[in-house]
């Protein structure tokens, strides 16, 4: 029999994408609620139950509601909301952050998918913490451009709506800099940093991609720490990643389309970059669609690891 996966909120952007990147597959049977029956909880909570996995794509209170619905029967369950990413008892679902990441995932019945924003900030950062070359008390910061379909549906409206004098804006807009930004926890538990870093998120006029910049100082850098180094480190680290690919180290000048943050729309791969400058600085950059990689494409990767299938099972690279 083939397992019964429900996706709950599967009209918001990650579970409208989820639902068409697993719409091929004759692995699984999908299933989602009929207009007139998705927001009923009733009938949210018997499919929930019925199923072999649910996948939430949620507001934050309604997963946390359908999450304890999970814990009257055996379904296991992802969370694409920010509700359970740092929470106990939940499983991080990046596969890529530690080498006994995807057996935690494989073995869990709890999994929070991570941010769009997080993922590129840690597979930057992680390995340099390990490996000593950054400090865990370094004040990092973090530029970040999404599309604006990483706002969901009301950002969308905003941005497309030809009335609102941002369709075609030729620069990016600064995105809630005066608030704590839902994706700053995580950044900070799963990179294992003692301190917050400084997020500084912004929109740009395109619907889906996003590039993740993270500057060090030669300051912040231990003995040693060079952009060889650093790129020594990031290479071997995702060697085997079929998702994870590190560009060439950046000894040159890039042109104006090297770093465009749609390169990697509709894929499930993430691109980094290592950039060193002449003063001992080094930029990392890294590229992915913020629904693909960013979203729903980790929340199938995690899918297919709990569900014992290959990873790369109907997902682009």
């Amino acid at each position: 029999m083939r397992p019964r996966i429900y996706i709950d909120g599967h009209v918001g952007t990650t579970g409208l994408r989820i639902r068409d990147w697993l719409a091929p597959r004759r692995d699984l049977d999908v299933v989602s609620l009929p207009e007139e029956e998705r927001k009923l909880p009733d009938a949210r909570r018997k499919s929930l139950l019925e199923a072999d996995v649910a996948v939430l794509c949620l507001p934050d209170a309604a997963a946390r509601e359908a999450a304890a619905w999970a814990e009257e029967g055996r379904t296991r369950v992802i969370d694409a909301s920010t509700a359970h990413r740092v929470a106990e008892g939940w499983t991080f679902g990046l596969p890529e952050l530690e080498p006994t990441q995807r057996d935690e995932i494989r073995r869990a019945k709890r999994v929070a998918n991570p941010g769009c924003y997080a993922s590129a900030f840690l597979l930057l950062v992680r390995p340099l913490i390990d490996a000593g070359i950054v400090a865990r008390d370094a004040p990092l910061t973090v530029h970040a451009l999404s599309g604006y379909s990483g706002g969901g549906r009301e950002m969308i409206a905003k941005w497309e709506n030809t009335d609102g004098g941002l369709v075609g804006l030729p620069f990016e807009a600064p995105y809630a800099l005066e608030l704590v930004h839902k994706h700053v926890p995580e950044m900070t538990r799963h990179a294992d940093l003692r301190a917050e870093p400084q997020f500084e998120p912004a929109v740009g006029p395109f619907r889906c991609g996003m590039r993740v910049q993270v500057p060090l100082h030669v300051s912040l850098l231990g003995s040693g720490g060079s952009g060889r180094r650093i790129w020594n480190e990031l290479s071997r680290r995702y060697q085997r990643e079929p998702f994870v690919r590190v560009a060439p180290l950046v000894e040159s000048a890039l042109g104006e389309h090297d770093l465009d943050p749609r390169r990697c729309n509709d894929t499930n791969r993430i691109d980094l970059h290592v950039c060193p400058h002449p003063s001992g600085h080094v930029l990392l950059i890294a590229v992915l669609d913020n629904l693909g990689k960013g979203a729903a494409g980790v929340a199938i990767q995690n899918l297919n690891l709990m569900l014992g299938l290959p990873e790369e099972t109907g997902l682009q690279a």
